[in-house]
């Protein structure tokens, strides 16, 4: 972060939009200031072109006559049930509104908004850093308004609230979210006064829409280090009621000095790793849940001990019930995140055996185009602390990947269906959909991926009535 002067903040605003916004200001005789993240992000050398100005009086007025100033050049958006306006100009969009103070209802979000006073606006802002103006009228360009010392708390890398953090929170607990979200992207630490606020508050969360929650976690899950935030999420209890599926995780049983791993910190470190490869979103989400299927389907075993089996399939029945409370698409992008759910181990089994073409195949057909996001989500995956191991997996995955560039390479993918499909096996032997032809479709699959007959009419049709005989079908 850099520290500035209030002529070097003026000389950092010296843009055509802001001395028209300057100019339009004075003309109506209103203060008005650029807030909030713009300014914050001055300060940690980030400017964007998302620029929200408070005015002491209309907004609306201020961004019609801005746009009356600036023609053609401008387009004018006003919503006036929210007492704004947007003015988008060249690659810059500017948002307009009257310095406001708020007043909530208990079981609401939604103030009721009264006008008020620069001070007022900055009140009722979430955080510290996010409660800094900068002055645009032309005697006071540049001057840097800051009365809750946001500045420091930038400096410091700290998150708090303006005013009491129990008050906030309660007033709008979205804030709640934006508050680690705002840690973890940054990579700041909260408050104590405000974290514990966090964990006496935590059960406001319950007001908040799960679309609006959806969107923060997105956020947190695209930062550098996601992990942080669901760390922070676990700590405060605000995940055991937004995503109770991952804080269960939380736990480590013993018996007979048998102990299984957390898988909660096994699954944020997987997903840190896959944060690092740069994987996009929904990876992430399929990082996030490829082991919530693990508290369902634990059970102890005297002779292994703890076990985990079919957990991927168990996990991947559990994203579509998570994904509709979150108001997450329940489109191809859900089921993209229940396959690599549901296939994440196999990668897992090929590398701890022989690799051979066969697995390899029946893998590259069942992933499909996801192929290379599921290696990458099983490589994020070795995370065991036998250095041994490790290696071992490590070197059984570069021999999958490199068995996988071969097959392509041959296009497997267009030779892996057979060429007698489920309607021309109904049609040859007067039959209707049933587990019959299921089972003659599975063998003939089975045929051409283990590479026992080619992809090809007459052998398949000669293995096809070997079949129907042996299964008496047609008898």
């Amino acid at each position: 972060m850099k520290m500035y002067s209030d002529d070097e903040l003026a000389d950092i605003l010296d843009k055509k939009i802001f001395h028209q916004i300057s100019d339009v200001a004075d003309s109506l005789g209103v203060e008005c200031y650029v807030v909030g993240g713009y300014v914050r992000d001055i300060f940690l050398e980030r400017p964007g072109n998302d620029i929200d100005v408070v005015v002491v009086g209309s907004g609306i007025k201020v961004a019609k006559e801005l746009k009356r100033r600036l023609d053609r050049n401008a387009h004018l958006s006003v919503f006036k049930n929210f007492g704004t306006a947007q003015v988008k100009f060249g690659e810059e969009e500017v948002e307009f509104v009257g310095a406001r103070k708020e007043s909530y209802s208990h079981d609401s979000r939604k103030p009721i908004v009264e006008d008020g006073t620069l001070e007022d606006d900055q009140n009722r802002r979430d955080f510290t850093i996010n409660a800094m103006a900068i002055c645009l009228n032309k005697q006071r360009f540049g001057e840097l308004v800051d009365p809750f010392y946001g500045l420091y708390d930038l400096e410091d890398g700290i998150i708090r609230t303006p005013l009491d953090p129990e008050i906030t929170f309660s007033d709008d607990p979205l804030r709640m979210m934006r508050c680690i979200r705002f840690a973890t992207q940054l990579n700041f630490c909260i408050d104590d006064e405000t974290f514990n606020a966090l964990e006496r508050m935590a059960e406001r969360i319950k007001i908040v829409s799960g679309e609006r929650i959806k969107d923060e976690l997105n956020k947190i899950l695209m930062s550098q280090a996601p992990s942080k935030g669901f760390v922070d999420l676990q700590r405060c209890g605000l995940l055991d009621i937004i995503l109770p599926e991952l804080s269960a995780l939380d736990i480590v049983e013993t018996r007979n000095g048998k102990a299984h791993k957390n898988n909660f910190y096994h699954t944020l470190e997987v997903l840190d790793n896959v944060a690092k490869a740069g994987g996009g979103l929904w990876l992430r989400w399929a990082a996030l849940l490829h082991d919530v299927g693990k508290t369902k389907s634990k059970r102890w075993n005297n002779q292994a001990g703890w076990t985990f089996h079919n957990h991927n399939l168990v996990g991947a029945k559990m994203v579509a019930p998570i994904f509709r409370r979150l108001a997450l698409p329940l489109d191809m992008k859900m089921k993209y995140v229940q396959k690599l759910v549901d296939l994440h181990m196999r990668p897992i089994v090929i590398a701890d055996e022989e690799v051979t073409d066969s697995a390899v195949r029946r893998l590259m057909n069942d992933a499909g185009d996801d192929i290379d996001d599921l290696m990458t989500l099983c490589e994020a995956d070795i995370t065991s602390k036998n250095e041994v191991r490790k290696k071992m997996f490590r070197e059984n995955f570069r021999m999958v990947r490199e068995k996988l560039t071969v097959l392509k390479e041959k296009d497997y993918k267009r030779l892996l269906q057979p060429v007698i499909d489920g309607n021309e096996i109904m049609e040859l032997f007067h039959l209707t959909p049933s587990r019959e032809v299921g089972e003659l479709k599975k063998i003939l699959k089975d045929a051409v991926l283990d590479n026992r007959v080619p992809n090809e009419r007459e052998p398949l049709m000669k293995l096809l009535n070997e079949a129907v005989q042996e299964m008496g079908i047609g008898k």
